[in-house]
């Protein structure tokens, strides 16, 4: 699926924290956020897609995901945190080549033909990820390994970039083709930035072959390189971008613009992103992966970024006064279904290390919000989601709010500012609030009180927005008439 991602190691951010954080792009799915307990987690697993059959652990850990209310094409969870405070997001769809792709297929489902055919289960994909790993890992790194493992045996169906953190590491991992991949720890005082493309621009083999401290990968990944001659650079450090990506002109209105943006608001001093002689353009091919930014960054900056659309450039969709408004394709689509920000706060006690910040919904106009994960079951308002439109959930009036404020971006979008920011506000303060009752000994069943008082007042401000946009749209129907008007 169409998604953005943004890692933040723990020299990185305002608070010691780690954060991986995801855009969920897809065909508006509806999305419910749901605690599976242990008992609760199948000891087979079926996936929809590629008709496979994987046998699971035992003792699985509870964890939360993000999945669609439809199963029609399977679970798709999206995000979440286990009960080890590990957090997963899976997947962003990236790119690949023709190279890699005759070096080492997909491996493609295949229906049963005639009588005496047989059907041949395809691979693992997004629509596994999550419930195949996150609930048997203890760490970041356990994650990267296990994924591994499992996509160099079943291989998998799709190109896909998968994100894992715990308290102290932040890990990116990519799939090349059907069976290999890649991953690498991102640097405590880090930034990452990807935008639906192959994204690592540099790997040490010699430290995935040996200590393995930064550097992961498939088993045969050099001999892999070396034998299909993928490596496209001219001596100097392997590349990965070059060897297992893509270099296109969709990529240069689809993702490229992305990145662009994004490290432009990191780096706003460090380079020149604008005009003449810029460092970096919104169709550069080596806009890095990763970096350090110009200061520490928040919860907020993430969500500004995944829910944004060019503000402040010639190419803001919204802007009539923009030069080429619309040319490239935005961060914040309608179509985000959600916006997962995990956080891992390695300050705080286990109890509340974890930390989800959610919006719905189409990410550009609705609210963030932030909820504890170390929880037997959420409130109904996320977790019992309709799948026809229903103003009692979180989902829908996330979408009706959106669509209303696009529709009148310009007499709308000050109600839309200033429902995120209330919610921001009010959200930060409960935070704080059940923080130092936890710290202070409270019982951790306060983490269920908490999550209810922060969804009960989304809900409050979520009505009031959702009537101050329709009256808007109302008002500035076609139709709309006064006979002073003449």
């Amino acid at each position: 699926m169409p998604c953005t991602t943004i890692l933040v190691g723990k020299k990185a951010t305002n608070d010691g924290s780690t954060i991986i954080s995801r855009n969920d792009d897809g065909p508006f799915d509806v999305k419910q956020i749901q605690v599976i307990k242990p008992e609760k987690q199948k000891k087979t697993y079926k996936s929809v897609i590629s008709h496979l059959t994987i046998e699971l652990p035992d003792n699985p850990l509870q964890y939360t995901i993000a999945p669609n209310v439809n199963r029609k094409n399977g679970l798709w969870p999206a995000c979440g945190i286990n009960e080890k405070n590990v957090a997963m997001t899976a997947s962003e769809t990236i790119t690949t080549n023709p190279r890699v792709m005759a070096a080492d297929p997909y491996v493609i489902y295949k229906a049963k033909e005639g009588k005496k055919g047989k059907e041949v289960p395809g691979g693992i994909g997004e629509e596994d990820l999550v419930a195949l790993v996150l609930p048997y890992i203890k760490t970041a790194r356990e994650g990267v390994k296990r994924l591994g493992s499992l996509l160099e045996k079943h291989g998998t169906y799709e190109p896909n970039g998968i994100a894992f953190c715990d308290s102290d590491e932040v890990w990116w991992m990519e799939t090349i083709g059907g069976h290999h991949w890649i991953a690498k720890r991102v640097p405590d005082d880090a930034v990452v930035i990807m935008p639906n493309q192959f994204g690592l621009d540099n790997f040490d083999f010699k430290d995935a072959y040996g200590a393995k401290k930064n550097n992961l990968c498939s088993k045969d990944l050099k001999e892999f390189v070396e034998n299909n001659h993928l490596d496209t650079g001219k001596g100097e450090a392997f590349n990965p971008r070059l060897a297992f990506g893509s270099r296109t002109d969709a990529d240069h209105v689809y993702n490229t613009p992305r990145a662009w943006f994004m490290a432009r608001y990191f780096l706003e001093r460090t380079h020149k992103w604008d005009g003449e002689n810029a460092d970096f353009t919104p169709e550069s091919n080596d806009i890095p992966w990763s970096f350090v930014p110009e200061r520490k960054v928040t919860v907020e900056d993430v969500r500004y970024l995944l829910g944004s659309y060019y503000q402040g450039t010639p190419y803001n969709p919204y802007d009539s006064k923009a030069a080429k408004p619309g040319k490239y394709r935005v961060i914040g689509v309608p179509n985000s279904d959600i916006c997962g920000i995990l956080q891992i706060r390695g300050n705080m006690p286990e109890e509340i290390k974890g930390v989800h910040w959610y919006s719905m919904g189409g990410s550009a106009f609705t609210a963030c919000f932030p909820f504890y994960s170390n929880v037997d079951k959420m409130p109904d308002y996320l977790s019992k989601t309709s799948e026809s439109v229903d103003t009692n959930f979180m989902y829908w009036q996330s979408r009706l709010i959106a669509a209303l404020t696009d529709a009148h971006y310009n007499s709308a979008l000050i109600h839309s500012e200033r429902y995120q920011n209330t919610v921001f506000n009010k959200g930060r303060q409960l935070l704080t609030e059940y923080d130092e009752k936890i710290k202070a000994g409270g019982d951790i069943k306060l983490l269920e009180e908490a999550n209810k008082k922060i969804t009960d007042m989304v809900k409050k401000e979520s009505d009031k927005v959702l009537g101050n946009v329709l009256k808007n749209a109302s008002e500035h129907m076609k139709t709309r008439y006064h006979r002073g008007d003449n």
